[in-house]
């Protein structure tokens, strides 16, 4: 699937040369206008994709970009598609990935995940985590975020980068 999105700067280029401009050209019922509504919708979109207020993007792009910025609170990035994992409103809810390291400090567990992200454990529960393979974060309560490893027990954690 191939989304569209337009800047968020709302500049009346990226505004003309929506995609629903192109798809109301159908609507016209004499083929010559029809053809020429096209041929400006069209001509305005490909204007606003090369000044960059306009970028097609798949539906892999945006889920890895999800994935990648899970965990951060980044209220500017819009939300494009869901998925298996996703809220109704197309957030990403949990995340599972492979465990590259596990250090502790003061009792409290840093994971560092295959994608790169590390976590820092903020509660005091006893987790034990030595050999662990995967790790499960998900959304709690008031946008903090818990982790099981391997399907153990759910501890609060916050991510560090």
């Amino acid at each position: 699937m191939t989304l569209f999105a337009a800047s968020g700067a709302g500049t009346a280029l990226a505004q003309e040369a929506s995609l629903d401009a192109v798809l109301a050209c159908r609507a016209i019922e004499d083929p010559a206008e029809r053809v020429g509504c096209y041929d400006a919708a069209v001509g305005r979109l490909e204007q606003a994709q090369a000044q960059g207020e306009v970028k097609i993007i798949t539906r892999a792009e945006v889920e890895k970009v999800q994935r990648e910025s899970f965990g951060f609170r980044i209220p500017s990035l819009p939300s494009f598609a869901g998925g298996s994992d996703a809220a109704e409103d197309g957030r990403l809810e949990r995340l599972t990935e492979a465990v590259k390291s596990v250090s502790s400090s003061g009792g409290k567990l840093r994971i560092t995940l295959e994608n790169g992200s590390v976590w820092q454990q903020v509660d005091d529960k006893n987790v034990r985590a030595r050999d662990a393979k995967s790790a499960e974060i998900f959304q709690a309560a008031m946008g903090s975020y818990k982790m099981k490893i391997d399907g153990g027990l759910a501890f609060r954690v916050r991510r560090e980068n």
